[in-house]
């Protein structure tokens, strides 16, 4: 398989042990998130480790090695993105598996296992769909729980709607599927919640970097990412002028 075949394949493969572990009735609120990081963490690692020999390595789920630092490409992997979500049997949680080469989100697969009334899908790089054209009135998708004050505001200036979401995975795939718009987060998070997302969405030819314009920067010492913006082109520049006008 190369690159993006590989990435899909583990993606997928994830999502079903995920719903295998789920679905067999043994386990149960915080139980169930830590067997299923476990689970797929542990496939994913392994499968990782022996197809991609030479490769660096970043698992949420896996404690850090910075010998990955000495690597120009690096398999960022979030086994469960969106814990709370996958044992809730809600849709929108998702598995990522992303390849930066020199710093950049450059291959990669994200796995909606819930998605389709549980049929699932599979977003990724090597097989860019359609992405539906904007309605008149935009969509801003955000955390179903903390709704980022930027994202908030700009959504107000824009006259957009804001769409309550999961993972960070969701909600980037959103924007491609045509279920949002925007993707606008400065909640914080880490290099696993956007590698495979920013490499699909860059691949469907969406615009991807920080709030303030700046490129994203992978496989780094502080894995810790501040925000992320995913929206189509002709929004991004509207996005971040307003972004940078806000107090």
């Amino acid at each position: 398989m190369n690159d993006a075949e590989l990435a899909a394949h583990l993606a997928q493969t994830a999502g079903q042990l995920l719903l295998t572990v789920r679905d067999s009735g043994m386990l149960s609120d915080k139980a169930l998130g830590k067997a299923g990081d476990a689970t797929a963490n542990q496939f994913l690692v392994h499968a990782l480790r022996e197809q991609r020999p030479d490769d660096g390595l970043l698992s949420e789920e896996e404690k850090d090695n910075l010998d990955r630092l000495a690597f120009a490409r690096t398999w960022i992997v979030d086994p469960v993105d969106g814990t709370r979500e996958y044992g809730e049997a809600r849709a929108d949680w998702a598995v990522h598996v992303g390849l930066a080469v020199d710093g950049v989100a450059s291959v990669g697969a994200v796995a909606l296992p819930g998605a389709n009334d549980g049929a699932g899908i599979v977003l990724r790089t090597d097989r860019p769909v359609t992405v539906p054209p904007a309605p008149p009135v935009l969509r801003m998708v955000v955390s179903r729980t903390r709704p980022a004050r930027e994202a908030v505001a700009v959504a107000q200036k824009l006259g957009a709607e804001l769409v309550p979401m999961g993972s960070a995975g969701a909600k980037a795939m959103a924007v491609i599927l045509g279920d949002a718009d925007i993707y606008l987060h400065s909640g914080g998070q880490f290099e696993w919640d956007s590698c495979a997302p920013v490499a699909v969405a860059l691949a469907h030819g969406l615009h991807c970097s920080r709030i303030d314009g700046s490129a994203l920067v992978y496989n780094q010492a502080e894995t810790y990412m501040p925000d992320l913006l995913i929206c189509r082109k002709e929004h991004a520049e509207q996005v971040l002028d307003l972004i940078a006008a806000l107090d």
